[in-house]
Parts: C-alpha cells; sequence; structure tokens
C-alpha cells in the first residue's frame, strides 16, 4: 500500500470503530497461529498475549476517535505515519506499565514489529475499502448526466420548451433556466457532501422540467418544512429517488399519480422518504436498481453502518427511506417554494 493512497477513515463512526476491532482481533489470531510453537498453541498463551494487547488496541481506537477530525485534514503520508506512531508509542507505553507490575511481556523489538505488523493490515485494509467505494461518487454523477441525456428526455423538454413559447414566454425562459440548472449540477466539479438546501433545489428543477412534460398527470406533495438546510449528505442522494418514482410511479398510468417527497429531522439523523403508488400490474417498468446500489456504496462510504437505505412497498406505494447523521451545525430550517416553472 502507497502511503500516498492512505485515506483515513472516519474514526468517530460507530462502524469504523468496529471494524477496526475485529479486523485487529483477526490478524492478532493469524499472528499468533503463525508465530505460536507446539506447546505454546494452548488458550493460557492467547489470554497471556492479550493482557498486551487488548488495551493497546483499546487506546489506539479512543486516541483515533479523538483525533480523526484533524487527521483527515492531514496529507495522506503524514496521516499514515501519525497513526503509526499512536499505535507503537500506545503499544510500548502499556508494554512498560505491565512489565512495571511484574507480568511477563514480549522484548521491545517484537512489540514495535507486531504492532505496523498489524496497524499496517488494517490501514491497507481501510484504503482498499475506500478506493474500492470511491467510483460510486463519480458514477453518480454520470449516470444521472446520462439519464439527463436520454433522448427522449431532451426531445420532449424542448418540445415543451417549444410550446410555451408562443402562449406563456415567462415559463418557457423558466423551464430553460431549470433545465440549465440541472446540467449545470451535473457537470460541475464533485463535491464529497453538499447542503440539502442544494440538493432539495435540484431535485425541484428536475420535477419542474418533468412536470411541464407530464402535465397535471404529475402531482407533487412536499413535506419538507422542517428538515435542517445546512445538514450534508452525499449530491445526487434526493434527485435519483423522484426520478425513480416518475419513470415507475407516475409515467405507466395514464391518469397520472402523486409523488410524495417527505424530509425531517430526527433527533441527530436527517431522514428522507420518496413515495409513489405501485406501477400498474401490467406496465414494462422493471429497473436494474444501479441508482439505488449505487446510492447505497455512497452512503457506506460516507457513513459506514450510520446511514441506510431502505426500498419497501407499503398499501399500494412503492417508498424509499433514507437515514443519515446530521453534521454539526446544520440546524437551520428551510422552507421550500415551487420553481417558476411548475404547474
Amino acid at each position: 500500500m502507497a502511503a500516498a493512497r492512505f485515506v483515513i477513515p472516519d474514526f468517530r463512526n460507530l462502524g469504523a470503530q468496529w471494524r477496526l476491532l475485529l479486523l485487529a482481533e483477526g490478524l492478532r489470531a493469524l499472528w499468533w497461529v503463525l508465530e505460536a510453537s507446539p506447546t505454546d498453541a494452548t488458550l493460557q498463551g492467547w489470554l497471556t498475549a492479550g493482557v498486551l494487547f487488548e488495551p493497546t488496541l483499546l487506546s489506539v481506537a479512543a486516541a483515533l476517535a479523538l483525533l480523526s477530525p484533524w487527521l483527515r485534514r492531514c496529507p495522506p503520508w503524514r496521516a499514515l505515519l501519525i497513526t503509526a506512531l499512536i499505535a507503537v508509542l500506545a503499544a510500548l507505553a502499556w508494554r512498560a506499565l505491565l512489565q512495571g507490575w511484574g507480568l511477563a511481556v514480549p522484548a521491545p523489538p517484537t512489540v514495535v514489529v507486531a504492532t505496523l505488523a498489524v496497524w499496517g493490515g488494517i490501514a491497507g485494509y481501510f484504503d482498499w475499502r475506500h478506493h474500492r467505494l470511491s467510483p460510486a461518487l463519480s458514477e453518480a454523477r454520470l449516470q444521472a448526466l446520462q439519464s439527463r441525456m436520454r433522448p427522449h428526455f431532451l426531445f420532449n423538454s424542448l418540445n415543451g420548451v417549444l410550446a410555451l413559447i408562443r402562449r406563456d414566454p415567462a415559463r418557457a425562459e423558466a423551464m430553460l433556466e431549470d433545465l440549465a440548472e440541472l446540467y449545470r449540477a451535473l457537470l460541475a466539479e464533485p463535491r464529497t457532501l453538499v447542503p440539502w438546501r442544494e440538493e432539495l433545489a435540484l431535485a425541484q428543477s428536475y420535477l419542474a422540467v418533468e412536470q411541464v412534460r407530464l402535465g397535471e398527470r404529475l402531482r407533487v406533495a412536499w413535506h419538507v418544512d422542517t428538515a435542517p438546510a445546512d445538514a450534508l449528505l452525499p449530491p445526487l442522494t434526493l434527485q435519483p429517488l423522484v426520478e425513480n418514482a416518475v419513470r415507475h410511479g407516475v409515467e405507466p398510468r395514464p391518469e397520472g399519480a402523486c409523488v410524495t417527497v417527505e424530509a425531517f429531522r430526527d433527533d441527530d439523523h436527517l431522514v428522507l422518504f420518496v413515495r409513489n403508488p405501485l406501477p400498474p400490474a401490467d406496465a414494462d417498468t422493471h429497473g436494474h436498481g444501479l441508482a439505488l446500489a449505487n446510492l447505497r456504496e455512497r452512503l457506506d462510504l460516507h457513513y459506514d453502518t450510520q446511514a441506510r437505505l431502505r426500498v419497501y412497498e407499503s398499501e399500494g406505494e412503492f417508498v424509499a427511506q433514507v437515514r443519515l447523521p446530521i453534521r454539526a451545525g446544520a440546524d437551520t430550517a428551510v422552507s421550500p417554494a415551487p420553481r417558476r416553472s411548475a404547474i
């Protein structure tokens, strides 16, 4: 693993802490099995080794959780060196303390080598995991851009503009601005997280364009007044969900349907719901689930086990639910207004 590629995870995250502890215990078991002689391969030997290993591991986990915000702002190579140094110093400190109590402990060189080996394996795992999930960030933008570039979307949107130019020039202009807003967001430089107000505005721009195309067939119910405007979330979290709702819940129905978007704060979490009626039984609306799978990967990358995406059917509706932690300082309420091109 190259040091320049190392990405420190957020060890304040419970999922990251569990991965750290479980992986360390697994590496410890592997090290002990490979190094133990037949006479040492006993439960007593395992417990004796744990007298030094366990307090060291817990101390390192606590230190990483405390220093995680600062470490994540450091250059990758520096974060790797600092975390390795923390692990070694914690191990040597506990060794000296246990030796002072008269307990049998390994020699310092053995402690340093074992600590670096274990931490190297842990750092390598987290680096691999980050780079395995990272492509989901760019794939989300690519999928959304390809969706917007579908010929039927462009064709219908431009036809909608042409139909409005003579009878309602102001709405035609607003619709073009909504299209421009969509493409501006999709072609912008990718960011790790965006405020909820921006994500909401992007979804509103998309629905405003679709509402001109579908007319009264598309109805949208917004229940987002209590959601914190500055809550940070991955870009393109809400927009793919409302797009799925339109494609699978509204388009197959000649009479149209209502898409419900709900967002609210639940303690220290932001909760999003997108609901749409189930498509008719004879409708060919089966997708590949790529957008949902991509969103799950991005939530896993940013929040580990602290965020989740659930999809289920309830009382004739398809429901998509996202629950993710709210970052500190995001507590301002938002009250969205309809886009100008909305009907």
